[in-house]
């Protein structure tokens, strides 16, 4: 539970650097970060408590997909030693209790203003100044902005058709009740087969007195195998976490520890492709079963060898044949939409007390005062779940009035879809920085590293400008242009744009549709950076606070953003 003894910080319009709005793992690494540079920060945060995504999402079953000795901070030895992960696989509780450690360990509380929510946000050209207004009609201002409000923040709110005539209880995955529900001996609902739900289910089954599943989509699953962690392994891993974090930088996903892939499906007997998927299948994970070959997410042949394997795998478990085929996915290749983790999510299906609901077929048409009805049947239940996804990546940003006087607004820019330099800038908004950005590798990678990597792009970045008097950088609109096309032109030479997904902001109506996240992978993003900030930030223009300072020519070359991952 959120820390509610700390206090607030007393001040509450004082002289700032830097404002950074939000709390999660992100926004603590910033204040951090930037605090220890002499910089003066004030976070906001919406929530009672430190966490982000891990204070908000309490759902049964919630649980991290990336093992919990890599999805930790690294910027401090100390913290990574001391800290015992008691899983393979954290669960939110344990997440959470970790970030609310590195916030009290590192004294982070006295500069996060918890419950206020940030409602708008202008820059000031003359003033060079960033106010923000919260909820509460009180307005700061520094001259510099991080946005670090995550990428699966804002839930996608049921539109259900009837939903206020409901007369039993629902709730949503992203805003479960900090207290928790009992199901015990009730008639439940899911609706949605996402990884929320792939991760609920088999809790709420074993409570329900019966549970029926809604499923537009299936999704691709694989297991978790999670279990308490053996000490041995623990040591052999915090001994060598000085060259394991420095690996992961050098791999797709930010997460080292997987050997890399060697040569392509296509290449491989059909006898070889299955022992592999097996030993996969076996170990458990994610990463692991997608870096089985080089070609799985370029190849859709190669792929469907992978894809058919799991199938077989859901045809194997599930009992009834009608229910596990309804289970296989069949409309998009595996790993274009998020690959699930789960703990026993197609073992539940075999149980008396659930049942499965073709969504797709028979849709729901409207929400009932006792259920709901499809186009097929009217169903009654005491309780239910929507697991009806975020408005990822953008979700968070649009629901702040971000804009710069008497200019255009962040939504209007963005109403093609989003457009950042790197992920970190966008075009025609000085000094304002987003961590883990669309147009970043965030969301297809080990977040924690991405955030690390990010913030100290940004804290080096201002670092620089104060060593040179300068007060203002903005992305070029050349340069966020050319790394616009770069991110697409990548993800088109991969199977990702052939699945409907949250990638592309198909599960929110009247979204724009365009690939939003750099698969381009963590190891080919962090050289483009690095080389970026050693070219005196090129694609960047940095002037003096006033504009009257001209910016270094060699911040005018841009070539390097459309330059081939």
């Amino acid at each position: 539970m959120p820390d509610s003894s700390v206090a607030e910080p007393k001040d509450s319009n004082p002289a700032l650097d830097v404002i950074v709005i939000g709390a999660g793992f992100a926004g603590m690494y910033a204040l951090h970060k930037l605090r220890g540079l002499g910089f003066r920060v004030r976070v906001f945060e919406a929530g009672s408590g430190v966490g982000g995504t891990w204070f908000w999402n309490r759902y049964p079953g919630a649980r991290c997909d990336v093992e919990s000795m890599e999805y930790s901070y690294s910027f401090s030895n100390e913290l990574q030693q001391e800290w015992e992960w008691p899983e393979r696989y954290a669960a939110q509780p344990e997440i959470l209790r970790y970030a609310q450690h590195v916030a009290q360990r590192f004294d982070l509380m006295r500069d996060i203003q918890l419950n206020t929510r940030i409602i708008a946000s202008v820059y000031e050209r003359n003033a060079n100044r960033w106010t923000i207004t919260t909820d509460g009609g009180t307005s700061i201002s520094a001259p510099y902005l991080i946005m670090a409000t995550g990428n699966l923040s804002t839930p996608r709110v049921p539109d259900f058709k009837g939903l206020k005539s409901y007369r039993g209880k629902w709730y949503h995955t992203g805003y479960w009740p900090h207290e928790g529900v009992d199901f015990s001996g009730l008639r439940v609902a899911v609706i949605g087969t996402g990884s929320s739900a792939i991760q609920a289910i088999p809790i709420i089954a074993k409570q329900a007195k019966h549970l029926h599943v809604f499923q537009r989509t299936a999704n691709y699953s694989v297991p978790a195998h999670n279990a308490p962690l053996d000490p041995d392994y623990v040591r052999r891993h915090k001994a060598e976490y000085p060259q394991r974090r420095r690996a992961a930088y050098d791999t797709p996903f930010g997460i080292a520890g997987y050997p890399p892939p060697t040569k392509p499906a296509s290449e491989a007997p059909v006898e070889e492709r299955i022992s592999l998927y097996e030993d996969k299948w076996k170990q458990g994970g994610t990463i692991g079963f997608l870096y089985s070959y080089t070609d799985l997410l370029t190849s859709k042949d190669a792929n469907d060898t992978a894809a058919e394997f799991v199938r077989n795998k859901i045809r194997g478990i599930v009992k009834d044949p009608a229910t596990a085929e309804l289970l296989c996915p069949k409309d998009h290749p595996i790993g274009t939409k998020r690959l699930c983790l789960d703990m026993g999510y197609y073992e539940t299906f075999n149980r008396d007390n659930v049942t499965l609901v073709d969504a797709r077929s028979t849709p729901i048409q409207v929400i009932t005062p006792t259920g709901l009805r499809t186009s097929a049947q009217d169903y009654e239940f005491d309780a239910i779940v929507f697991a009806t996804g975020f408005d990822a990546m953008t979700g968070a940003l649009a629901e702040i009035d971000i804009r710069v006087q008497g200019g255009t607004t962040l939504r209007e820019h963005w109403t093609a879809g989003p457009r950042t330099y790197l992920g970190i800038m966008v075009a025609g908004f000085p000094n304002m920085f987003l961590i883990t950005g669309p147009g970043s590798p965030g969301v297809k990678s080990n977040m924690v590293v991405s955030i690390e990597q990010h913030t100290d792009f940004i804290a080096d970045c201002l670092a620089h400008l104060r060593a040179r008097g300068l007060g203002r950088i903005e992305a070029e609109q050349c340069a966020e242009d050319g790394w616009t096309e770069h991110v697409n032109d990548v993800a088109n030479a991969t199977l990702y744009p052939q699945a409907n997904s949250w990638y592309m902001g198909a599960n929110i109506p009247g979204k724009p549709r365009i690939f939003m996240p750099y698969v381009g992978g963590v190891h080919n993003y962090k050289k483009k950076c690095d080389a970026i900030a050693a070219g005196g930030y090129e694609g960047f223009k940095l002037t003096g606070a006033d504009a009257s300072n001209n910016v270094n020519p060699s911040t005018r070359h841009t070539g390097i953003a459309t330059s081939n991952a």
